[in-house]
């Protein structure tokens, strides 16, 4: 008898026809003579509705209250998968992150996991039953339910599969698997039929909605192999899992896109050790998150810095750093009409040239770069945002990527 674990995203859980036909995929894994424990999401945009809920009553709502609130969607989801399969006549029962043992720290809204108990889930496997679970959540050790962070249901279901010792994660969403680009913005995109962690993670990183790259990087340290998959069909999706080949023909494995992208900008900035801590301790303290950082100093010994974060954090981070700024006797400014597109492959890291073409391709169509950056197997360029659609089909057609 192997073991499966399973999950599946909000828009296969959203309505009583998809939950129906997720009990029967369920039912029919264990029927095959699996031991099946399943990961949920929320039912469809349950969590974008609670958070208006709650924004509707306050401004600025409490964030322990707000995580208990918005646990009550995977709740929801995953009794109505136990009561479906119940009627399938399937032995089932539903947990909480609570109840089975997610433990995490204290940071409400982006809490990280430490720990995740397994007797209560194995307890419930020898008794014949499937174990259904709730993702996105956890418990600190004073009992407090926390959650963690959009795309939380991915990390809970490959954390608990590492825990369990399981073969494999499937991952069942709205989208047959990872494709070398978004498929609605380039048609010609392909599927890939797999994926190494390293490739998967900067293109989560970059902007591929597919998998959380906290998912990632766990089902990499555990080697736990990850599989993307489509909830709607039978077919193969993509396989994550270490690199695939020594070689490989195609260099890029794909294309990546964000919008959500913000930039700030100080200038005048006094070039002396302590400076670039003084800007960014803050910003770490009040929970945001910094992307790309360069920083360039001129001939009078003057620095400027430029980041970008999410644009939700906007506001935050330029509040905090007009705070440090003035105290440097510096200027502010920021942007809010930027994306980020990357090429990433393996292959980056020991070939030239692929830097040169990609500024080329974006020359060739008229599209300003504002800011690069790179990692070994990742190049990326902060463009405007109207350029993105045009960027993205013309760097998949330069680099081939519709060719097998």
């Amino acid at each position: 008898m192997g073991l499966v674990v399973q999950k599946y995203g909000g828009s296969s859980l959203a309505n009583a026809d998809r939950i129906l036909a997720v009990a029967d995929r369920i039912r029919r894994a264990r029927e095959a003579g699996n031991e099946v424990v399943v990961v949920v999401s929320a039912m469809g945009d349950t969590t974008d509705e609670l958070i208006r809920l709650a924004r509707s009553v306050s401004e600025d709502p409490n964030k322990r209250e707000l995580d208990l609130l918005l646990s009550t969607g995977e709740t929801v989801a995953a009794t109505l998968v136990a009561m479906a399969l119940e009627a399938m006549d399937c032995p089932v029962v539903s947990l909480t992150g609570a109840q089975l043992g997610i433990r995490t720290d204290r940071f409400y809204s982006r809490a990280r996991i430490v720990d995740v108990q397994t007797d209560r889930v194995r307890a419930e496997l020898s008794s014949g039953r499937c174990v259904i679970v709730t993702g996105f959540q956890g418990v600190t050790e004073e009992g407090d339910i926390t959650t963690l962070g959009r795309g939380g249901s991915d990390t809970s279901a490959v954390a608990l599969g590492c825990a369990l010792g399981a073969p494999r994660c499937e991952i069942y969403t709205d989208v047959d698997g990872v494709y070398t680009a978004d498929p609605r913005v380039v048609p010609e995109a392909r599927l890939l039929p797999s994926i190494s962690y390293e490739e998967m993670l900067e293109m989560a990183q970059m902007g591929a909605r597919v998998m959380h790259p906290r998912a990632v990087e766990l089902g990499e340290v555990y080697s736990l192999p990850i599989e993307v998959r489509s909830s709607f069909h039978e077919r193969p999706g993509t396989l994550i899992q270490g690199g695939d080949r020594v070689e490989v023909r195609k260099r890029v494995r794909g294309i990546a896109h964000d919008i959500d992208v913000a930039k700030i900008t100080i200038a005048g900035v006094p070039d002396r050790p302590g400076i670039a801590y003084a800007i960014f301790a803050p910003l770490a303290e009040a929970g945001v998150s910094v992307d790309v950082i360069v920083q360039t100093t001129n001939l009078a010994g003057n620095a400027e810095i430029s980041f970008t974060v999410a644009r939700a954090d906007l506001s935050r981070a330029l509040d905090l750093s007009q705070t440090v700024s003035r105290e440097l006797g510096a200027q502010v400014e920021s942007a809010a009409n930027l994306a980020k597109v990357s090429i990433v492959g393996t292959g980056l890291q020991s070939a030239p040239g692929y830097a040169a073409k990609m500024f080329g391709t974006l020359a060739e169509h008229g599209i300003n770069i504002d800011t690069i950056t790179t990692s070994d197997i990742r190049i990326t360029c902060i463009i405007e945002e109207h350029a993105v659609p045009e960027a993205v089909r013309a760097l998949h057609a330069a680099f081939e990527l519709d060719q097998e």
